[in-house]
């Protein structure tokens, strides 16, 4: 297809297999994520994806390591990307987790809301004018969470590492939803990728729980659900499951929380409204 895809979040899990899919098609993409490590290992994995199944000449996937806990590594990579790629046809916004005890960042946010929600939105919002579609993997867990514009630092809330993750799960619906009003040029939506076998989660049960229980969803089938919704014609600002728009929760799909988060999240990390 000759495309340029962003994935953030690609060293593992959901953004590694979507990222070997687009590779083998013979897309370009580039993977983001944390740990050096991880990344090196990733990108083997890609790199003989596309020798096998990309068509000759090819395009070795562009890795570029970045810390989502860091805004200023955030904008260091939008700048890269900048100065690299003239158009990004799909950037698939799929860092992030969740964060066992409460944690601060030297930005000043608490950890589970900053990568999650404040590092892709500053993201995209750096890079929005060559983005053409935005693809966010949010969580059914965003049923559970409202976030509070008001305090993204969760300083004055007794702190849950479940509830800040819904919470910042609920901040990526809003925040696809209100990219598709804001952004009109660009097709963003958001999706709940299932319950993926993963290392995700905090403390020794919940772990085993996500690497081992018998009816999660393999990180390959939820790779294909981001695929499926980079390539196809898709409803924007929508929410989806499987293949089909659905309605989230009520404080998700409230248009005036999103523009108050949009907001609230434009002053945190100094995006140009």
């Amino acid at each position: 297809m000759d495309r340029t895809v962003v994935i953030t979040g690609a060293s593992s899990g959901i953004g590694l297999a979507a990222a070997e899919l687009l590779a083998r098609r013979g897309d370009h993409v580039v993977l983001v994520g944390r740990t050096a490590g991880k990344l090196a290992e990733a990108a083997k994995r890609v790199h003989a994806a596309v020798r096998i199944y990309a068509p000759d000449p090819y395009r070795e996937a562009d890795v570029r390591q970045a810390d989502f806990e860091d805004l200023g590594q955030v904008r260091e990579l939008a700048a890269y990307l900048e100065r690299t790629y003239p158009r990004i046809d799909v950037l698939a916004s799929n860092a992030g987790g969740m964060v066992g005890d409460y944690r601060r960042t030297a930005d000043g946010f608490e950890a589970t809301m900053q990568s999650n929600h404040l590092a892709p939105f500053l993201l995209a919002g750096l890079l929005h004018e060559r983005i053409g579609r935005l693809v966010v993997t949010a969580s059914r867990a965003h049923m559970r969470g409202r976030p509070d514009p008001d305090d993204l630092a969760r300083a004055t809330r007794k702190y849950s590492a479940w509830q800040a993750y819904s919470e910042a799960k609920a901040a990526n619906v809003l925040f696809a939803a209100e990219a598709a009003r804001r952004w009109p040029a660009i097709t963003s939506v958001s999706f709940h990728p299932g319950v993926v076998r993963s290392d995700f989660g905090t403390g020794r049960a919940t772990r085993l729980f996500y690497r081992f229980a018998p009816f999660l969803t393999s990180p390959e089938t939820a790779g294909e659900q981001l695929v499926w919704l980079a390539d196809n014609p898709i409803t924007n600002g929508a929410y989806y499951v499987g293949h089909h728009p659905r309605q989230p929760s009520r404080h998700a799909a409230d248009p005036e929380a999103a523009a108050r988060l949009w907001e609230a999240s434009a002053e945190a990390t100094g995006l140009p409204r």
